[in-house]
């Protein structure tokens, strides 16, 4: 067994007896580097394994020209039911590795997910969801006897029925128009600078898959500092985003040319600043923050004026952190939101988006400045 480690990102955790050494590439056979991991050490598992497509002859073009297809050592099984045993035996690998709170991805095409799926059933995993990679850019049918193959199906499930996963569901949603995301993804092959070439110039491997793939599936389904593993690890997708997105990975690949082009991939990569990887929180999960911490942080002075949204109703901030309001000849004082119900006549307000306070001659809620706050306490 060879071992590469490469630099960790964010956050790096102290490991015990029950981690994992972090951020390296394993070479050797994934089932017995599998059973080499401590169990309930990773969060998260992508899995591209072999797809076994039975290709009996060489694949060509109408013109007689030979297609760049799938026909290495790794993809070849006896039978139907060698591969069986195969996936049962890496699957077993991969959930005795889980965390009780860790889910799987596994991508396949039709020549095997259907076949995966039913052994993931069969070993006790728990099926959240299965997910259409449709390729806006798919190789063609070309002898037309056939529709064009433009996807490729994804499966995601968590390690039982009982587990609790991590799903970012407002974060997904938010950076989708604010539309729930939906189970199918639109989202080109990997082309181009980011097609990793062996020294004549050729692909280094035939089924390299697209980053924002990796992305997605790891930014709905992880946080920053979590571990992901990926037993297939093939030229390093896995690895280069999960350290792009603040997260530590494990790789397995029998394969060493293919470890080697992850190396030298994944070194280069430089992880995205912890500001911008801080987990989306609702409102219900963010932490309290009472309004006497912008006095204490210097956001807000006592003395100063916050106003509702048209600057027409005013209250006077408190050095105690209440704030005081004048109607008619009646004083009051108390809390941003009893008081901002009074200001309307109401039996209760939100104090934080009513209350707006006065920054280069804009009036905007004393929310924002909460934020802050949480934001900092995010980091």
């Amino acid at each position: 067994m060879d071992v590469v480690r490469i630099g960790a990102p964010l956050r790096a955790p102290r490991l015990t007896e029950e981690s994992a050494a972090l951020d390296r590439v394993i070479v050797g056979e994934c089932v017995a580097e599998l059973e080499k991991l401590p169990a309930n050490s990773v969060d998260l598992v992508f899995a591209d394994p072999p797809y076994n497509l039975q290709l009996q002859n060489d694949l060509k073009r109408p013109d007689d020209s030979l297609v760049d297809a799938v026909n290495d050592d790794w993809d070849q099984f006896a039978s139907f039911k060698a591969y069986d045993e195969f996936t049962r035996a890496w699957l077993s690998g991969v959930k005795r590795v889980m965390k009780p709170t860790a889910t799987l991805w596994v991508i396949g095409s039709y020549h095997n997910i259907f076949r995966v799926g039913t052994v993931l059933q069969d070993l006790g995993y728990w099926i959240l969801n299965d997910i259409v990679w449709r390729k806006s850019n798919p190789m063609p049918n070309f002898r037309g006897r056939r529709f064009t193959n433009a996807h490729e199906t994804m499966i995601w499930a968590a390690r039982d029925q009982s587990t609790k996963y991590t799903f970012n569901y407002e974060a997904l949603k938010a950076g989708n128009e604010d539309v729930q995301m939906r189970s199918d993804w639109t989202i080109p092959l990997c082309t181009g600078e980011e097609r990793l070439k062996d020294g004549t110039g050729r692909k280094l491997h035939p089924t390299q898959k697209p980053q924002a793939l990796l992305a997605r599936a790891i930014l709905s389904s992880s946080k920053p500092g979590d571990v992901v593993l990926d037993p297939f690890f093939g030229t390093g997708t896995t690895g280069a985003t999960a350290k792009y997105l603040g997260r530590h990975f494990i790789g397995i690949e029998r394969e060493k040319k293919y470890a080697e082009g992850a190396i030298q991939r994944i070194a280069e990569i430089e992880p995205l600043p912890e500001a911008t990887l801080v987990p989306f929180m609702t409102a219900r999960e963010a932490p309290r923050v009472p309004f006497n911490a912008l006095l204490e942080k210097g956001l807000i002075k006592a003395g100063a004026t916050l106003t509702d949204a048209k600057g027409r109703v005013k209250a006077l901030v408190r050095a105690d952190g209440m704030i005081s309001f004048k109607n008619g000849k009646e004083s009051h004082a108390g809390s941003i939101h009893r008081i901002g119900a009074i200001a309307q006549g109401l039996e209760a307000c939100n104090g934080w988006t009513y209350w707006h306070f006065e920054v280069k001659g804009a009036r905007k809620p004393i929310d924002a400045l909460r934020g802050k706050i949480r934001a900092e306490l995010a980091l």
